[in-house]
């Protein structure tokens, strides 16, 4: 078999990984689009968690004021499970690169935490904008912000730590050491409310919830959709730098035959 038909075969190989990616996002998309319009137009308002006592914030008191702003939880919250998972997946990716030594996984290392970093900020966002306006304020310092301010920060320090160093696989290792650390934080933040229960950051799931099928049906699309979404950028990402190393390496040995 020649180099070229050998080619060929892995590009159609491939070929279903990109189609894939592609029904992902497009689902995705859609789940979310269903998620957004469900939430807002059919899902009832709820009055929230009351707290244990009332809180004062920004010269607001606060105790079970959600109401209507509860609604951006329905997108709230499924980013940020996306972008635990991706922090996690990363971290998966990080171990097997310093088990393996294989620059595949630093690869995939890096594009999960890239993401990872997309749904981040989405989280943050979202997050801001209902504190703004339930609690009267931009940022509070309380537990579970505080721990995902944190996972922010290490995130972005990754990406400062790969552009920082020149060698290739010192970057990859020390990178993938870092992306472990960083995971860390994942299930901090997210065990943090349970484990202090005095913080003001409502407990979204939980398993006395009891949320209506009103309110479960677009919550469980919003997970969904943003899984498919974040999955589908990632394995379009994964792609492109698929294409790039190989015309890298189309590259040397094309200089190698004119040498």
């Amino acid at each position: 078999m020649t180099k070229t038909s050998s080619d060929a075969m892995g590009t159609r190989r491939r070929l279903p990984w990109e189609t894939i990616a592609i029904v992902a996002v497009i689902l995705g998309c859609a789940l979310t689009t269903v998620d957004f319009l469900w939430a807002f137009l059919r899902a009832p308002m709820v009055a929230g968690a009351r707290l244990e006592e009332p809180a004062l914030i920004g010269g607001t008191v606060v105790t079970t004021k959600m109401l209507f702003s509860q609604k951006i939880f329905y997108f709230h919250v499924p980013v940020a499970i996306v972008s635990f998972a991706f922090v996690i997946v990363a971290a998966v990716y990080a171990v097997l690169f310093l088990a393996r030594r294989s620059e595949r996984y630093d690869v995939r290392c890096r594009l999960c935490m890239q993401v990872g970093l997309i749904f981040i900020i989405a989280t943050m966002i979202s997050g801001d904008l209902w504190t703004r306006h339930d609690w009267g304020v931009w940022w509070v310092w309380e537990p579970r912000l505080t721990t995902y301010f944190i996972l922010t920060l290490l995130v972005i320090a990754y990406f400062i730590l790969r552009a920082a160093i020149d060698d290739p696989e010192r970057r990859a290792r020390f990178s993938a050491v870092f992306a472990i650390i960083a995971a860390i934080d994942a299930p901090i933040s997210f065990m943090i409310t349970r484990l202090i229960p005095s913080s003001i950051h409502p407990v979204v799931l939980r398993s006395d919830s009891g949320l209506s099928p009103d309110m479960l049906i677009p919550f469980l699309c919003g997970i969904f959709g943003m899984a498919l979404v974040g999955f589908g950028i990632y394995r379009l990402r994964l792609r492109i730098e698929e294409q790039a190393a190989e015309v890298e390496q189309l590259k040397r040995e094309f200089e190698q035959t004119v040498a």
